[in-house]
């Protein structure tokens, strides 16, 4: 039992890790060539997810207050250059939608529909599979979104499995115990006089 716990928790870094590099990636890449905005708000809500818990610790608390007013009072001089609003939900997101996001199988989910998003956007940016040309852009996206998926695939089937192993010892134990039960009702049965 003591491996499985080990391996969730191996298979969530791995996913932190793995998403938020693959994550940025993408993020780079978006920035160099179309720009898109949905694909920047899914990477961040992806990002925010799966963001290391070291480093998403130090972002939700002092420094990150002070990085957030700090993008906020240059958003007031310079609003086209730098936007806020995004990195802001790092900083104000309410603890109950963190933990639920971050401590369970329900992030993983949603990072997955969200790469399912990023997919079809950029299907739907490239006007169909009909003009899709491979260029260095093109490669370098692929393989981005390929990583996203592999290590958010990865990550679910670790959980999924163990909390199949967890459920089904649970049944067997509950099985064991009913069985024992009815046994010493029947030895009851079998000892009350006539």
């Amino acid at each position: 039992m003591d491996g499985e716990i080990g391996s969730s928790s191996g298979a969530l870094a791995t996913f932190q890790w793995g998403g938020t590099i693959s994550a940025i990636f993408l993020l780079i890449i978006n920035r160099a060539g179309r720009k898109s905005s949905m694909q920047t708000t899914a990477l961040v809500l992806y990002l925010f997810t799966s963001f290391p818990t070291v480093l998403f610790k130090i972002l939700r608390g002092q420094f990150g207050c002070w990085v957030a007013f700090l993008a906020v009072a240059a958003n007031l001089f310079f609003p086209r250059t730098i936007t806020v609003s995004r990195f802001i939900l790092f900083v104000v997101t309410p603890d109950w939608i963190v933990n639920g996001l971050r401590d369970s199988m329900v992030g993983g989910i949603f990072c997955l529909i969200l790469g399912i998003i990023l997919v079809i956007n950029e299907i739907w940016g490239m006007d169909g599979l009909a003009n899709w040309c491979c260029n260095c852009h093109c490669f370098g996206y692929c393989l981005g979104v390929g990583f996203l998926f592999f290590f958010t695939i990865y990550y679910l089937c670790k959980v999924f499995k163990i909390s199949y192993r967890a459920r089904n010892v649970r049944i067997r134990v509950l099985y064991v115990s009913s069985d024992v039960s009815l046994t010493a009702s029947k030895v009851r049965r079998v000892d009350e006089p006539r």
